[in-house]
């Protein structure tokens, strides 16, 4: 075993520290003020080979490969001093205190708190088996948060947590893990001092986190990480704040992609669908028309790989890059019809490829394939339908090749969108199997992770290649850390029950804190049974507010999960998903500031309520953006829902408009039809007021702002064509929409940006339940004041006071220029006494 007992030297090195202990040695770098890189080499060679850094301050041998993706920076300033007992290194904002003997790494922040300490003796550990282990010290009060794709409770506290990638499905949402994605990331956050630190483990061996659930007496509680190989790489993200954290992880791994508009539509899918023994073109193009039919609007149709099943000397079976002629007979023409219905069809490609494949021995031909451990054939390995081999991803020629079989085969057939699906690479059972990794050479068991990436880097290159304007619309359902740069994912084969709607909710929430900001689950489960209605319209009410928004299902009893399958419902299910498309202003706005900083979409309590430590278990309500509360109803038969509303905040009732002070619990009678929502005091939600049945075409013509004026605040409306890549180039609109508030609240608007706007008008509801406003301007032009609703509601400008939404409604033609509406609530003496 290596165990670091002891240190004998710190030495400062040209960027980084050098720490000589009595086994290995480690090395320390302040990478910014905030972040500071911690790596113990076990191995003892340091190289830099990473697939997941966006931001680094050394040369990596993956430079090459990532090109631009990579942002090269100089180390911040430290500086080093030797203390009798340790060493002391001092950056601008973090201090790190070396222990001699025993060793030990403590880590505080600029305020003295804190933040990290080693455990002695256990700290860096490499064991007998080959496991390399970091365990730090979990202080009275922390709480832990992120991990990527987990199950159960939101606080990960006192669980086990295994760091790899399977095919899950049917998965049990509180117990099962690992699942899909391999991020190794977490966020601790203590409720006494309230501070938050990130901790990622930038690796890509299977890995666990022991996160409390093991005791010893001999130790104090701890946390340990443990890999399966590689160094212990950690990188120690400061805060205070967990959104700081966030941006922090993802200025290391990546942001969000902007996807085009439409990602944030309605996703039709089934397996039902594509398995159909003939006409299966026929039938989608139906079920569209169904759905448009039933007024519920749609944008895309996830295409399940049925269509590749095709007839092998083994019967029936799914060949990636194939079409069966007799479910879609001239593909080309298939994608031309629902394309004219404004639906983007995702068709699904997998990296595994069946030893009967009519392309094997080409590919095989071309070394297109991990290799197995003892020669220079393929790893044969357990696929979908039989034995198989998958795809090195890491081998330039491999990529090249597979970019040109997915041009040919799917892209020029005519879409933009594709779905990468099972590339997890777990039917690999021998870990020693060989890939290329850039001609360095390596084992399956550490690149294992990085194939979804890659994967998906090479899919967003081939659509650039043959559509060069239009945005990708990736989706994923593996993938390491940095997924988030190129795809929308989602939690894989979920399984169709009430625990299910619930605990995904936590799953989603942990994945926005793992800066993987675009991501959801399938709407009323993938596997099992049909849902029944109740279970149904919940899912839907709740899927709407997922950034990824599908319903998809193989549903084991033979029938179709459809938003129409309960007709009785069917009104209460369009509109909440006609709602959606009303929230999507907000949605796609959310969406660039994902891609512009890495903050979720959908954000747990105690990332948006911080200070509130309260808030710090809640696992079922969330935040929309930093305006909507919502607050699903997820129980069976549940007609009375409690909602903690925040401290140190004001909310209003959504529909009623009923304020409520936060701090405290409140009860809610709701029935079959209803969605708590609660609008934040000091919050603008935009709102499309016009209808919108799809967002490849329909653009919003009629914006309604909705403000609650309880303090000053700023929402930043993004704005762009929804498809292509010219808002690279200026063409974008963001308006920065600034209130201050007092006797006179200024709303003020600001643009940037050369887009042109298709809003015609504006409504402002102004939420004042207090007293309506004395008069109304927009720069130096006074508005009339209308107190006939009728006449408002005919009126091009104007205002007046609502008393069902105790709003003060503010409408006018959309300014083309930065401006300031000004709402006088000064005290009116009419009486004059």
């Amino acid at each position: 075993m290596d165990i670091c007992k002891d240190v004998k030297l710190v030495e400062k090195m040209e960027s980084y520290y050098k720490i000589t202990t009595n086994s290995i040695q480690l090395r320390l770098w302040f990478l910014t003020d905030d972040i500071i890189r911690i790596r113990a080499g076990f191995d003892q060679d340091f190289v830099e080979e990473s697939y997941s850094l966006v931001t680094t301050a050394w040369d990596d041998d993956m430079d090459n490969f990532m090109g631009k993706s990579r942002n090269r920076i100089e180390c911040a300033e430290s500086t080093l001093t030797e203390v009798k007992g340790y060493y002391l290194i001092t950056g601008n904002k973090l201090t790190v205190k070396i222990w001699k003997s025993p060793f030990i790494i403590e880590v505080k922040d600029e305020d003295n708190t804190m933040i990290h300490r080693d455990i002695p003796q256990l700290a860096y550990v490499k064991d007998n088996n080959n496991r390399r282990s970091h365990t730090h010290e979990i202080f009275d009060g922390d709480h832990f948060y992120g991990f990527g794709e987990t199950t159960g409770k939101l606080d990960k506290y006192e669980d086990l947590i295994l760091i790899g990638q399977t095919d899950a499905m049917g998965y049990n949402p509180i117990k099962r893990n690992p699942l899909y994605k391999h991020i190794p990331f977490y966020i601790k956050l203590n409720e006494n001092h309230k501070k938050a630190v990130g901790y990622y483990y930038h690796g890509t061996y299977r890995s666990e986190f022991n996160v409390g659930q093991s005791h010893s007496n001999y130790w104090p509680a701890q946390n340990r990480y443990r890999t399966d190989g590689g160094d212990i790489d950690l990188f120690l993200i400061a805060g205070p704040k967990v959104r700081e954290v966030i941006e922090r992880y993802t200025d290391l791994t990546g942001k969000s992609t902007l996807l085009p508009k439409y990602a944030l539509g309605y996703l039709g899918s089934s397996m039902y669908y594509a398995e159909l023994p003939k006409n299966a073109d026929d039938s989608i193009e139906e079920f569209v028309k169904t759905t448009k039919e039933h007024d519920i609007p749609i944008d895309g149709f996830q295409l399940s790989s049925g269509y590749s099943n095709i007839e092998t000397k083994n019967g029936l079976k799914r060949c990636v890059f194939e079409w069966n002629k007799d479910r879609f007979s001239d593909p080309e023409h298939f994608f031309e019809i629902i394309n004219e219905k404004n639906v983007s069809v995702s068709p699904n490609v997998k990296p595994g490829i069946l030893l009967e494949h009519p392309l094997f021995e080409e590919m095989k031909n071309k070394d297109m394939f991990v290799q197995n451990s003892t020669s220079s054939q393929p790893s044969v390995a357990s696929w979908w339908g039989g034995p198989g081999a998958y795809v090195d991803f890491t081998k330039k020629s491999a990529r090249d090749n597979w970019k040109e079989m997915l041009k040919e085969n799917i892209l020029k057939k005519g879409t933009t969108s594709i779905w990468n699906d099972n590339c997890e690479y777990d039917g690999i059972i021998d870990d020693d199997s060989k890939v290329s990794f850039e001609g360095k050479g390596a084992k399956i068991e550490k690149a294992r992770p990085v194939m979804a990436n890659i994967m998906c880097q090479i899919t967003e290159e081939a659509i650039n290649e043959i559509y060069q304007d239009q945005r990708p619309f990736i989706v994923c359902r593996g993938g390491q850390s940095g997924i988030q740069r190129f795809a929308q994912t989602w939690a894989g084969d979920n399984y169709t029950d009430w625990k299910t709607l619930k605990y995904n909710i936590s799953t989603i929430l942990g994945m926005g804190l793992s800066g993987v900001a675009n991501n959801g689950c399938d709407i009323a489960g993938f596997y099992g049974p049909a849902p029944e209605a109740e279970l149904l319209v919940r899912w839907i009410q709740h899927g709407i507010f997922q950034p990824r928004f599908s319903i998809h299902s193989t549903n084991f009893d033979n029938t179709v999960t459809e938003p129409w399958m309960f007709e009785e419902y069917l009104p209460i299910i369009k509109e909440a998903m006609q709602f959606r498309y009303q929230l999507v202003p907000y949605f796609y706005s959310l969406m660039e500031r994902a891609h512009r900083t890495g903050l979720p979409i959908v954000e747990a309590f105690v990332s948006a309520f911080q200070d509130d430590v309260n808030s710090y278990d809640e696992d079922v309500n969330f935040m929309l953006g930093d305006g909507l509360l919502v607050a699903n109803v997820v129980d069976k038969g549940q007609t009375e829902k409690s909602i903690y509303l925040p401290e140190g905040e004001v909310f209003y009732d959504y529909y009623s408009r009923k304020k409520y002070s936060g701090g405290q619990n409140i009860s809610l009678e709701v029935d079959i039809s209803s969605i708590p929502l609660f609008i934040k005091g000091g919050s603008i939600i935009p709102i499309a007021i016009n209808k919108i049945n799809d967002l490849h075409e329909d653009r919003v013509k009629d914006l309604k702002l909705i403000i609650t004026p309880d303090k000053d605040t700023e929402f930043k409306l993004y704005e762009d064509d929804g498809t292509t890549y010219n808002y690279t180039k200026g063409d974008y609109l963001n308006t920065s929409i600034n209130v201050e508030v007092g006797s006179k609240t200024i709303v003020r608007f600001k643009k940037e940006g050369n887009y042109k706007s298709p809003i015609e008008n504006i409504i402002l509801d102004v939420v004042k339940p207090e007293k309506s406003a004395y008069s109304v301007a927009i720069d130096d032009q006074m508005l009339p004041h209308i107190l006939n609703n009728k006449e408002f509601a005919k009126a091009s400008i104007g205002w007046r006071y609502n008393h069902d939404t105790k709003s003060v409604m503010i409408k006018y033609p959309n300014q083309r220029k930065n401006y300031e509406v000004i709402i006088d609530f000064i005290e009116n003496d009419l009486i004059g006494m």
